[in-house]
């Protein structure tokens, strides 16, 4: 792969960036990589699927509109796409947790409000760790937590441990998308310059589709939990970023820009 040189208008000009999610969080992150001069590859390696009990989300998501909870807990942006796909309605005095800014900025474009974002740590973790004070210490609190059928229910069992009365409901199942075959010829050859890495079922993606990535080649995953999973299937990981969003995992790379790959 050709050396590319640093402008600091254009800090990635010339650098192909892998994009492992489409819609609006691909297209979004898409431009911003533009906006530095990276030319963006879109290659959608998840999509969701419907869960395997249909019945149990369509009572929770009938509850959620009749007031029944008093809290409902989003820890992914594809959670987000699975409300609206069902055109659920949240209840006035329904208050809403995301686990990350990316799914905040999901939620609300989609129509939703957000009350609690976890201050530092944009994770299942960080979450718990703010909940108490977010909550003025309220127990025990109707919440309905929704999560993807591989997820670790780490918030549900942390929820129910304080005294919280929680229904956890699986919204969705993630299944692999596969990549065209130019995508991987050009992976293989050395041609993309960075791939991102958004959460432990793109790591698996990666991995499966496209690995071993060639040393010329940065894997930037968005957050210490999606490096932990990366590592743990063997995808070798080059950078993290230091805030669980899209904004901060390109900043990640524009800090190595200045080196020729």
């Amino acid at each position: 792969m050709s050396a590319v040189r640093h402008n600091p208008d254009k800090p990635l000009a010339g650098w192909r960036v892998l994009v492992p999610r489409g819609g609006p969080w691909g297209d979004q992150v898409a431009a911003n990589l533009r906006s530095r001069g990276a030319m963006p590859i879109v290659a959608p390696m998840i999509n969701f699927a419907p869960t395997d009990d249909a019945a149990a989300l369509d009572t929770a998501l009938a509850k959620l509109a009749a007031g029944d909870f008093d809290w409902m807990t989003v820890t992914s942006a594809t959670t987000v796409d699975v409300l609206s796909s069902h055109r659920a309605v949240v209840a006035p005095g329904t208050r809403i947790a995301a686990v990350g800014e990316t799914t905040a900025a999901a939620l609300v474009a989609a129509g939703y409000h957000v009350d609690i974002v976890p201050s530092e740590d944009n994770s299942a973790k960080g979450l718990l760790a703010d909940w108490e004070a977010a909550t003025h210490g309220v127990i025990p609190l109707r919440i309905l937590t929704l999560r993807s059928e591989i997820a670790k229910p780490l918030l549900t069992e942390g929820l129910r441990r304080i005294g919280h009365d929680v229904e956890s409901v699986v919204a969705y199942r993630t299944v692999g998308v596969p990549v065209s075959d130019r995508v991987v010829a050009d992976i293989k050859a050395g041609r993309v310059h960075a791939v991102l890495v958004t959460s432990g079922s793109v790591a698996q993606q990666v991995q499966d589709q496209l690995g071993p990535i060639p040393r010329t080649t940065l894997v930037a995953c968005i957050g210490p939990r999606t490096a932990k999973d990366a590592a743990a299937i063997g995808l070798r990981v080059d950078v993290i970023a230091d805030e669980r969003s899209a904004e901060s995992l390109i900043e990640a790379l524009v800090g190595l820009a200045p080196r020729d790959l």
